[in-house]
């Protein structure tokens, strides 16, 4: 069992003046491992205070003391990539063959913030006018739970490179991630107060954030209603606010696609973190011309796709994080059925063989077909394996149906030609389209149009929503 009863402010790790206690969970078999002693409100003042009295001294850093601490923060929690390796599969899931990747994240996103910082062009001349990029001030940084410690470190990389101080408010079911970063970012020995680490439920410590006068700035990542709430609460005090919210993201297939290549790509674009993920590619358009073999072939390919133990090289999809994010998938696999799609593979339940995991919150990867764009499924953001394919007539009518959503994250359109598959890229609204591929790039800006968020991460646009342009006019400029 885990017992995490400290919190980190001001340098120090310090029993939270909250008492509740909540209980962390083993996923895979849904038994109950640890508990955390969550912040409450108090807890956030006093955080907030201390990265206030730390920002006076931090903002006049320059970029070399600024570079060496995102190194030394990154050679630390890559000194904890076992531990926090074990807690990624153990605490929320993911795949061994996804969580690789999930903490070495955290330690790139150290290392690209510090090449980025190296070249940032904190003074510009405009016209007759000195402009200098200032820290905004405090910044609250509030993350979720389907990738903890990489949005920990990447927001709170791009806060030290701007010169701001923070709060950070992670989510309450990933407290055992949470405190191997927490005790990895403290040996790297920053001063007190650059960055605070208070776990606690949002309504209570991510609410006092949002509301609080002393802090200047909000990140947020999470789901739409979330943000929304946040940004209510920080518009009394005219915060900074950036917000990467939901998605539906739309994997168009034009019908000149080499099928062998786009449906295992638009399968991972789906499944990826166990469909656990803000731009995964739920919506799968197909041309009708070929929507018979497509539909052969994505069923066999979401037939292969193993759902089970995440320690396991062979998994490709680990359990739901909760209990209730299980419950939350299989309502709306039943709600497909119930308006009329057609259950090509999964569905509900749990699935089969896997006795020894009948506890855990593991869901079918399901695949629907004959869904149209005005169904729950095609509407709503699942979080989990569910894929839909939504036939069309030609490409105007791909577009259409892909431009038809409250959100605007990410969309992947796969082709043989490369050059008509970017004149349909330039047509979707989205924050990133993806060609032909799932690559990811540190230095491209990433966030979304409409409803997916405002504002972006990743490169110098995430830099940017840190500082306020100050500019100076006059004699000695």
């Amino acid at each position: 069992m885990h017992t995490i009863d400290t919190i980190y402010i001001d340098g120090r790790f310090v029993t939270p003046h909250g008492t509740e206690l909540f209980d962390l969970h083993d996923p895979a078999t849904g038994a109950v491992t640890g508990r955390v002693r969550l912040a409450d409100e108090e807890d956030v003042r006093a955080a907030i205070a201390a990265a206030k009295r730390a920002l006076p001294a931090f903002s006049r850093t320059g970029k070399a003391e600024r570079i060496a601490m995102l190194h030394r923060l990154a050679d630390a929690v890559a000194a904890r990539r076992d531990d926090l390796l074990d807690a990624v599969i153990g605490e929320y899931g993911a795949p061994a063959s996804r969580a690789a990747f999930m903490v070495d994240h955290p330690v790139n996103a150290f290392r690209e913030t510090a090449a980025l910082l190296a070249d940032y062009p904190f003074l510009r001349r405009m016209g007759t006018a000195e402009v200098s990029m200032e820290p905004l001030g405090v910044a609250g940084l509030i993350t979720p739970w389907n990738s903890n410690a990489g949005f920990i470190c990447g927001k709170l990389a791009t806060a030290i490179a701007a010169g701001c101080t923070t709060v950070i408010k992670p989510s309450e079911m990933s407290a055992r991630q949470t405190q191997i970063v927490t005790e990895a970012l403290h040996a790297a020995g920053l001063a007190p107060g650059l960055f605070n680490i208070v776990t606690g439920r949002g309504d209570r410590v991510g609410a006092t954030i949002s509301s609080h006068p002393d802090v200047a700035k909000i990140s947020f990542t999470g789901f739409t209603a979330t943000g929304k709430a946040i940004l209510r609460s920080a518009a009394d005090t005219l915060k900074r606010v950036t917000l990467e919210l939901g998605g539906k993201s739309p994997t168009i297939i034009l019908d000149d696609a080499d099928l062998s290549q786009a449906i295992p790509l638009a399968i991972n674009a789906a499944f990826m973190n166990s469909g656990q993920a803000c731009i995964a590619g739920t919506r799968l358009l197909a041309p009708r011309s070929r929507l018979a073999e497509i539909e052969a072939r994505a069923r066999s390919a979401v037939e292969a796709v193993r759902a089970g133990d995440p320690r396991d090289p062979a998994t490709i999809v680990g359990p739901m994080v909760s209990r209730t994010q299980w419950e939350r998938v299989q309502r709306y696999i039943r709600i497909g059925v119930e308006e009329g799609a057609v259950l090509l593979a999964g569905g509900e339940g749990r699935p089969d063989g896997q006795p020894e995991f009948s506890g855990g919150w593991f869901v079918r990867p399901t695949l629907f077909t004959a869904v149209r764009n005005d169904m729950t499924i095609a509407r709503e953001e699942i979080f989990g394996p569910v894929l839909s394919i939504l036939p069309y007539e030609d490409e105007e009518e791909a577009i259409a149906i892909a431009n038809d959503t409250v959100y605007g994250l990410q969309a992947y359109v796969l082709s043989g030609d490369t050059a008509r598959a970017r004149r349909v890229a330039d047509r979707i609204v989205a924050g990133r389209v993806l060609i032909n591929s799932l690559t990811h790039d540190p230095k491209a800006p990433f966030g979304g149009f409409k409803q997916s968020g405002i504002g972006r991460e990743y490169g110098s646009f995430g830099l940017d929503a840190f500082l306020e342009p100050k500019a100076l006019l006059g004699e000695g400029v």
